[in-house]
């Protein structure tokens, strides 16, 4: 069976940027479990599984603009020390929540001052070539249920 839109997939995956740091993997872990053209995983690696089988082991180069977008400059901004509860040690690398114009979006510190935050809305691998190894470990139809709520039941994936 193939991976198609509305495919129940299970997949191990490792994931490095371009300097060869791996980012993320399911290695010792459960198989990640998606459905195919929900927009669960980033467009490019989501485009390139199409048609794969069970069994199948790729490796995915994904652009930028097909991952988790360009670096935005726009979305990094400076703000007074005092906007930040005085009780916390604010550190680079450290996330807050802050409410944007479409909404609450997640920030990242990236520089701090006695005066001034440097926060980043942007996510932390926008603007980065993600290089994908994947293994297609299943493939199956999803169920109506599953369809309904977004998201796999059972074996790798959500239990109710």
């Amino acid at each position: 069976m193939q991976i198609a839109d509305e495919m129940a997939v299970l997949i191990h995956y490792k994931v490095a940027n371009t300097e060869g740091e791996v980012l993320d993997s399911s290695e010792g872990d459960e198989p990640l479990a998606y459905i195919q053209g929900q927009g669960n995983i980033v467009p490019g690696l989501e485009q390139a599984l199409l048609g794969k089988s069970a069994g199948d082991k790729v490796q995915i180069t994904v652009e930028p603009e097909d991952g988790y977008g360009v670096h935005e400059p726009e979305k990094v901004q400076t703000v007074p020390r005092n906007a930040f509860d005085t009780e916390t040690k604010i550190e680079p690398g450290m996330q807050f929540q802050a409410e944007g114009e479409d909404g609450d979006v997640i920030v990242t510190v990236t520089e701090v001052t006695d005066e001034e935050v440097t926060v980043d809305a942007n996510h932390p691998l926008a603007g980065q070539t993600l290089h994908f190894e994947v293994e297609v470990v299943s493939v199956r139809p999803c169920t109506e249920e599953e369809l309904a709520h977004g998201h796999i039941h059972g074996e790798g994936g959500h239990h109710h």
